[in-house]
């Protein structure tokens, strides 16, 4: 597999801010010869993300033949249980220590509370999506882990979908120039509405995909009694883990939430080197 090119660079760049001109204390202490293994170990319960980064990893420093999975990415892993397994030049092994595990732990983390999500919503008819407040550089790997977690990706940027909000209807001049201009896009078009008289003029202009953020889920209920099927529905604004449940049981087609990567904490993971 050949990674994407933003992915060669976050790599890239990572190593170099780690390594500067090189490991001074690896090559102080380490033959240059000498050869090692080391095992990643989850130490806590939580579903990994980021395992297929290792090989694009240590292949920027060279020096390692193996690279071994003992799980995929998406599964939940216990504590104690064995990740992966590496082999190579210990200088490489220990290189790299900081820079894959700042990977693994971040990406796991943020596939651990995708997971949280999905099943916080499990049993109903709407789907949890993820949204672009990620770490800058890393959107392509961060929502990734949050697919293998088990939410649905949002779009990737500015680029790929049109979701009108209120500041480009503000400048469109109203609801219905916004949409119009938008079809010029030909892209898929989701539309912000924050009162009725906006709800109704998205559905005479044929509005089929509406975002309706910062309600109550017994206002976001209302609402979604009110459209009626005639678009889906997305609710956004405050959406955590107390409270995504009784979002979605307002019969909203989907939830978002900035906070499974905004939010997500590091997992605790520990890599352990061994002399081969």
């Amino acid at each position: 597999m050949t990674p994407h090119p933003e992915l060669t660079d976050a790599i890239r760049r990572a190593l170099e801010e780690d390594i500067g001109p090189g490991d001074v204390t690896s090559q102080a202490c380490v033959p240059e010869s000498l050869q090692a293994s080391g095992r990643y170990v989850a130490r806590e319960p939580l579903v990994v993300a980021g395992l297929g980064l290792l090989p694009f990893i240590y292949e920027q420093r060279g020096g390692v033949e193996e690279v071994r999975f003992f799980k995929p990415d998406g599964d939940r892993c216990r504590n104690g249980e064995v990740l992966a397994t590496v082999r190579g030049r210990a200088r490489t092994l220990l290189e790299c220590e900081r820079v894959a595990l700042n990977f693994l732990q971040r990406l796991s983390g943020v596939a651990t509370l995708a997971r949280r999500f999905a099943d916080a919503v499990a049993g109903t008819n709407c789907q949890v999506l993820d949204t672009r407040k990620t770490t800058p550089g890393l959107r392509r790997v961060e929502k990734m882990a949050a697919r293998v977690g088990g939410v649905t990706n949002h779009r990737l940027g500015l680029f790929d979908a049109v979701l009108i909000k209120n500041n480009h209807i503000a400048a469109a001049g109203g609801v219905r120039n916004a949409m119009e201009r938008a079809r010029a896009s030909g892209l898929p078009i989701e539309i912000e509405v924050r009162t009725r008289e906006e709800l109704q003029e998205a559905l005479d202009a044929g509005a089929r995909h509406l975002l309706l953020d910062n309600l109550t889920p017994h206002e976001a209920a209302e609402w979604v009694r009110e459209i009626a099927g005639r678009a889906k529905v997305e609710l956004s604004g405050g959406i955590n883990l107390e409270n995504v449940r009784a979002y979605a049981e307002t019969g909203a087609d989907f939830v978002s939430s900035g906070a499974i990567t905004h939010s997500a904490r590091a997992m605790d993971i520990s890599f352990r080197l061994e002399l081969a």
